[in-house]
């Protein structure tokens, strides 16, 4: 059930921003609860957001494109979020990505067709030591090193 059947995005953005109201830096928090609820920030939320906090449209963008947590349309069922940082390139990470994206029939920073995942690249995710790595719906995969490693991610998107 979505919840923009029960109630428009600047209902929701109300309601959100009413539970926040007189917190310090309530502005990354919202917009957590904005991609939580939504599974975006749009153009919308952002105008709703920035009325709603006494923000310029520009500070509330700048935001939401400064993070890569936050998107303008929703993910696909599964996320695969492959790190691009210097760690994980330097062991192999651009053809790793394009095994991965081949195997998973989507290019990096789309939505394949039929909604089933979403490959995102994430510059560091912290773990340079046994790179490269990636988040498949929020769980670290890592030592992407060859064929068995892009097969597992796979078959986790695939269940």
């Amino acid at each position: 059930m979505s919840i923009e059947t029960e109630e428009t995005t600047g209902a929701l953005i109300a309601r959100l921003a009413a539970a926040r109201r007189g917190q310090r830096g309530a502005l990354l928090p919202l917009l957590h609860d904005i991609q939580h609820e939504l599974g975006r920030v749009d153009r919308e939320a952002v105008a709703a957001v920035a009325a709603e906090l006494n923000l310029s449209r520009a500070e509330v963008h700048g935001v939401v494109s400064f993070y890569h947590d936050f998107r303008d349309r929703p993910a696909g069922r599964h996320l695969v979020q492959y790190c691009r940082a210097e760690s994980c390139q330097s062991r192999g990470g651009a053809a790793i990505e394009a095994a991965l994206a081949e195997r998973l029939a989507v290019a990096m920073g789309e939505t394949r067709g039929d909604g089933q995942v979403t490959l995102e690249p994430v510059y560091c995710l912290g773990l340079c030591a046994i790179g490269p790595n990636a988040l498949v719906d929020g769980a670290p995969v890592a030592r992407i090193d060859g064929e068995a490693a892009i097969e597992r991610i796979a078959a986790t998107v695939a269940a």
